[in-house]
């Protein structure tokens, strides 16, 4: 009957209300039974349970053979790691594979047949689904003895598909590939005409001893593309050139002309490529992100100008403010949006809501979140009412500071004048009679605040959190040393007891005192900025960190399988082309850096060495050229190791750093614009940052995409 048919409209606008709040697409079934199914899957439960099977099939490469639960990764040191047996990750798996069907199989019946085709991303979920199934078997038919397991290399895609935002950021970046591979295209021939430069110009000659720069760095093609390469990181800058420039100074030239073009010009010129290209993309994606949400908003409000309550003497659309307050009641959303639209509701005069009106209604959505702290408590006593005055006033709190950064000069004298002594000539009498004093300051200030502005508004500000909570940590530690070793004393050197020693403990205090210090930033207002930048990215770089935690994935895996067991140490015969005279090594080498601990034994120090790599430094060069030339008998190698900088260090950071600028100078476009008043906080999102040159979508524009839903049949 009509009021089934009501119920049915209420739980549509409800879903589709829910949809733009989260920017999702509305192309999904619509009946009673597929809007509870829809729902229920993306229920805060159905969502935790999904993430939490995503990060335990990540995470089991941790645990898997080659395991990383070792001390350390020295492969002189390091103890043989413990392996699961074979079916207990595996069993594991399984049950994150099961996880993974369920996922597949209510969001394919969701969005129906037709759709399901169209959709890339669901079939390629499936394929990677049988795919692992099918190693799965391999791998429990031998036994779990396999080397090669192709579903490791898989599962980053779990990650990737579950994160629409993730999906948006990767379209953006294929997008830019275009641009950028032309600039990378000129960095190559750059680097090629370079390198036959250099293989003239440092050809072999008769006499060895002027041809150290041939011997070392150019040697043949391959050598010489390598030297140059990492030149262009300056990762081997000054040490390339020393051999021929201390031969004639006029080769210094060369050097300085490439990387001059290189590094400077071209390098620079692809950072500001990416930041224009990928900046006009991810616009993009975000314009769609604001169109999917008012057509959200619009679905709902066609189904609820369906209701039967609706007059049909109207001449347009309308929706009852009564059918609008219900679907705010049911619909989950943030209790401040929520909130402020009932409050513009109960301002309104009207019964009926047209189109214009329900999408200003919702405009709630689009504004930056506001904190309001709580206020003070009002104290009757005039006396009191000083006292909140002198203790509540920013003074006070440069007081604070003044005295944090005493206690850090302090802590430095008396770490300069302890600096050589042996730990039995240590007196801790003078640092653990001031710790002791500055700990009470702490705890003192931070109670007299507490009185002034109240503990709910004292624990509104995350200055005032950060600084609480190390006081409160200071004064369990101080105590602890109390109740361990006694009282600050001349000669203050009690033996050891307890799980740290003294001067551990003191070393643990004067770190979070140090720590501490950072309470100032607030007070600097273009500190504050940078700092509040930086925070945002961490809030809103999911989709980026997402990425890279995919890329640096894959890669690892990969590189456990191609050089696991590459690196051995010394005296074994494996490693007989190391070069070392009566137990010494030649100064520069991996074995005299002592760089054993970098190695693709197990996926967590893959991972360190990536890091390093991502970043080129001299010393994971030299790493890098020891593991080519010595171990591994495939110079082909070499690719993996420039794939991985060309994706980490040379597109990846540049995008972060699109991103960077982007958000920083928003900021300080808007820093005059609003008062720096700590009573308001503002939170922004990717979305609101883009928000003032975004194109509101049209009538026209929302009706037509309405009208090619494929499960939703408007009646108007």
């Amino acid at each position: 009957g009509a009021g089934a048919d009501n119920d049915l409209y209420i739980n549509q606008a409800v879903v589709f209300i829910e949809d733009a709040i989260q920017y999702r697409s509305i192309n999904h079934r619509v009946d009673s039974k597929s809007l509870w199914l829809y729902r229920w899957y993306y229920s805060r439960t159905c969502q935790w349970i999904l993430s939490l099977t995503i990060t335990v099939i990540l995470a089991l490469a941790f645990i898997e053979e080659p395991s990383s639960l070792t001390i350390t990764s020295d492969v002189r040191y390091r103890l043989p790691a413990w392996n699961p047996p074979c079916g207990l990750t595996e069993s594991i798996e399984l049950l994150c594979f099961l996880v993974f069907v369920v996922d597949v199989s209510v969001k394919s019946y969701l969005i129906g047949w037709k759709e399901f085709w169209k959709n890339k991303w669901l079939m390629a979920y499936i394929l990677t689904l049988i795919v692992s199934l099918t190693d799965w078997i391999v791998s429990l038919s031998f036994f779990c003895k396999e080397s090669v397991r192709v579903r490791r290399i898989l599962r980053p895609f779990f990650l990737l598909q579950n994160s629409s935002m993730m999906k948006k950021t990767l379209k953006s970046i294929n997008s830019t590939l275009p641009e950028m591979a032309s600039v990378v295209l000129l960095l190559a021939v750059h680097l090629s005409l370079f390198t036959m430069f250099a293989m003239l110009l440092f050809a072999r000659t008769k006499d060895n001893q002027q041809d150290k720069e041939w011997v070392v760095y150019f040697r043949n093609l391959p050598e010489s593309l390598t030297s140059l390469l990492v030149l262009l990181t300056t990762a081997n800058n000054p040490d390339v050139m020393i051999p021929a420039y201390s031969k004639n100074r006029a080769y210094s030239v060369f050097f300085i002309l490439f990387t001059v073009l290189g590094n400077l010009f071209l390098m620079n010129l692809l950072t500001a490529i990416i930041y224009n290209q990928f900046r006009g993309y991810l616009l993009k994606s975000v314009q769609s992100s604001l169109f999917r949400r008012r057509l959200g908003i619009r679905a709902a409000f066609e189904v609820l100008s369906s209701l039967k309550e609706t007059p049909a003497s109207a001449q347009q659309s309308c929706v009852s403010v009564g059918a609008l307050l219900q679907v705010l009641q049911k619909a989950e959303m943030d209790s401040r949006c929520k909130q402020a639209i009932m409050r513009s509701l109960k301002m309104c005069s009207c019964d009926q809501l047209s189109a214009a009106q329900f999408q200003k209604l919702f405009e709630e959505l689009d504004k930056d979140a506001i904190k309001q702290h709580p206020p003070s408590p009002e104290y009757q006593s005039h006396f009191m009412q000083k006292v909140q005055f002198a203790f509540g006033h920013p003074y006070f709190g440069y007081l604070g500071n003044v005295v944090a950064l005493a206690n850090i000069i302090s802590i430095c004298v008396v770490l300069v004048m302890d600096a050589d002594k042996q730990p039995s000539e240590r007196d801790d009498f003078f640092l653990g009679a001031i710790n002791c004093f500055f700990i009470l300051y702490y705890l003192l200030e931070m109670l007299l605040k507490i009185l002034a502005m109240g503990f709910k508004r004292y624990l509104s500000y995350p200055s005032n959190r950060f600084d609480g909570l190390l006081t409160v940590i200071l004064l369990i530690l101080e105590i602890a040393t109390f109740a361990v070793y006694g009282f600050p004393h001349p000669g203050w050197r009690p033996e050891f007891m307890g799980l740290l020693s003294l001067w551990d403990m003191v070393r643990l205090v004067n770190m979070l005192i140090v720590f501490r210090f950072l309470r100032i930033i607030p007070n600097m207002k273009f500190m504050a900025l940078v700092v509040t930048t930086l925070l945002d990215l961490v809030k809103n770089l999911r989709a980026f960190a997402g990425i890279l935690v995919v890329v640096f994935y894959a890669f690892a895996i990969t590189g456990i399988m191609l050089f696991k067991g590459a690196i051995v140490p010394l005296g074994n015969t494996s490693a007989a082309n190391t070069t070392h005279d009566n137990g010494t090594v030649q100064c520069g080498t991996y074995e005299q850096l002592e760089y054993w601990p970098n190695n693709f034994d197990d996926f967590a120090e893959k991972n360190v060495i990536s890091w390093c790599s991502a970043h080129f430094q001299a010393e994971v060069i030299y790493y890098l050229l020891y593991v080519l030339s010595v171990h591994l008998i495939c110079r082909w190698a070499k690719i993996y190791f420039v794939a991985w900088w060309l994706i980490s260090s040379v597109i990846w950071v540049n995008l972060f750093v699109a991103l960077l600028l982007e958000n920083f100078i928003h900021k300080w476009d808007r820093r005059c614009q609003r008062e720096s008043l700590s009573d308001i906080e503002y939170q922004r999102t990717v979305e609101l940052m883009f928000r003032d040159v975004l194109e509101e979508p049209t009538e026209e524009e929302l009706m037509e995409k309405l009208h090619q839903h494929p499960h939703l049949q408007l009646c108007r």
